[in-house]
């Protein structure tokens, strides 16, 4: 099923993502955690792309077992720096083949010390979009858009520019890069809307359950942690247990108030973790009715 048919019944969702192994010998072990999630049925899940297109191949058969084996609906990510206008082509054809119906389009993350983009590659997501809806016009393409304003952007209104050069190449929902404050998440929404933006927006949660996360997760988005975020992983963070329970709680009230307020799509960073991916789904159960 396309996403975009998902998110058009109006209904609450809860969507869940799940990486690739970074090596081949990781499989196994990165395949069980994705048939322990995916047996949780969420309401599609998404795969992301190997970094570099090392592991494209598994982001690709991962994809395809939530889909054949687990009927789970399922989405396969795809990115300009590992994808040269060649890769998309073959890349769109071993999706297509395998029956996925769902791409979410992004620039990924440039590899330290890399001349981005190389002759022939891909320099904006936008750009990704477009030759794949000149493809591919069947496939649905999902974009990344970034509550806080993309690290690389001038400002916030050239960030969101950007967002809407996307949206007009083809894309058909928007998820968002990780935040920890809601009302930023609902301030982004309503200038999003004013930029004329009215593509459903899917809310990315990422539960916290681990200190390390925090300072990786502040590295790479340059979110803000609200203080009583942070006092929890002072308090808990040095403790593993303690911290994954509160970790998931914090991400829960986030989700419920999102919930209340209105927005209905929500998708967890699950970090490949069967026991977040539950311990979500069973605080909101009579929420989401599972």
């Amino acid at each position: 099923m396309k996403i975009s048919e998902i998110l058009k019944n109006n209904k609450i969702t809860l969507s869940m993502e799940v990486f690739p192994p970074k090596t081949s010998t990781a499989f196994e072990t990165v395949n069980k955690a994705v048939k322990e999630i995916a047996a949780l049925k969420p309401d599609f899940m998404s795969v992301t792309y190997g970094a570099g297109g090392g592991t494209s191949k598994h982001t690709v058969k991962i994809a395809t077992d939530i889909k054949k084996q687990y009927g789970v609906t399922s989405m396969a990510h795809l990115t300009c720096v590992s994808s040269s206008e060649d890769t998309v082509k073959n890349q769109i054809e071993i999706i297509r083949d395998a029956g996925i119906e769902n791409i979410l389009a992004l620039r990924g993350d440039i590899p330290a010390e890399t001349e981005f983009p190389m002759p022939g590659q891909f320099k904006h997501a936008s750009d990704l979009v477009h030759q794949i809806k000149n493809i591919a016009p069947d496939i649905c393409i999902g974009g990344a858009c970034y509550p806080e304003g993309h690290p690389e952007a001038d400002d916030k209104t050239a960030d969101i520019a950007n967002i809407k050069k996307k949206v007009d190449a083809g894309c058909e929902f928007l998820t968002t890069q990780m935040f920890f404050d809601n009302s930023i998440f609902y301030n982004y929404l309503y200038r999003l809307r004013e930029a004329g933006i009215f593509v459903p927006v899917i809310a990315g949660i990422m539960p916290i359950t681990k200190k390390a996360q925090l300072a990786r997760s502040i590295q790479l988005s340059g979110c803000c942690v609200p203080a009583k975020f942070k006092s929890i992983v002072d308090w808990f963070g040095d403790e593993s247990q303690k911290m994954q329970q509160a970790g998931i709680a914090y991400a829960t009230e986030q989700i419920i108030d999102l919930f209340a307020n209105g927005i209905k799509n929500v998708h967890v960073y699950t970090m490949n973790n069967p026991e977040v991916a539950l311990g979500i789904q069973n605080n909101l159960s009579e929420i989401i009715g599972k």
